[in-house]
């Protein structure tokens, strides 16, 4: 299992497991939802640590944080919790893989991200390890940087992921007690991942 400070690490700091920015794709489905007013915005994470003061206006969880949860057994509680941090009417915005196709052709790994060039060159790979029934898969993700005309790895971290289909995250949701849950498909949030959203009830 994977420890708190590591969590924070991969998901928080965006550097490895989510090197593109994607955060702007959710903050700006929750300002379209709540409109144009300044809001309090919060991770998940923050929540689970009790790091943030409730109520807050959004609880944002980034790409792979629910299937990981999901895999330590902890994604109703997890969610419960976020419904229990935001004000009457806030909001919970999550973007979720969803791998249940996937599963089905297990592939090693997918296409390495370049960002940067020259000497500024990072490369970041992920290599994917199935469960045989492919409820899951471990996932290991190198953040590699140049260093005196070669390769340093500048970062590397370890997890277990549950593959979660949309019935799964929709069941979920609705069991930590949250209403109005809607998915949101990629053409739809500007976010290269289906995006839950979902409301703390009035």
């Amino acid at each position: 299992m994977i420890t708190e400070q590591r969590m924070r690490t991969a998901t928080v700091g965006d550097a490895v497991l989510a090197p593109r920015d994607t955060g702007d794709a959710l903050a700006e489905v929750a300002r379209c939802v709540l409109g144009g007013d300044p809001y309090h915005t919060v991770d998940l994470l923050d929540v689970l640590d009790g790091a943030a003061e409730p109520p807050v206006d959004v609880v944002r969880a980034p790409d792979d944080l629910l299937p990981r949860l999901a895999h330590d057994g902890g994604l109703v509680a997890s969610l419960a919790a976020a419904r229990a941090a935001l004000r009457s009417g806030g909001l919970f915005v999550a973007a979720v893989p969803e791998l249940d196709r996937l599963s089905q052709l297990r592939p090693t790994a997918p296409p390495p991200r370049v960002v940067g060039r020259g000497d500024q060159r990072q490369v970041t790979v992920q290599l994917w390890d199935w469960a045989e029934d492919g409820s899951s898969y471990g996932l290991e993700v190198v953040q590699l940087v140049r260093d005196h005309g070669g390769w340093e790895i500048a970062c590397a971290v370890s997890t277990r992921h549950r593959v979660l289909t949309a019935a799964e995250v929709s069941d979920a949701f609705a069991r930590a007690g949250f209403a109005a849950v809607q998915r949101l498909a990629p053409a739809e949030s500007g976010h290269p991942l289906p995006v839950w959203v979902a409301v703390a009830p009035r």
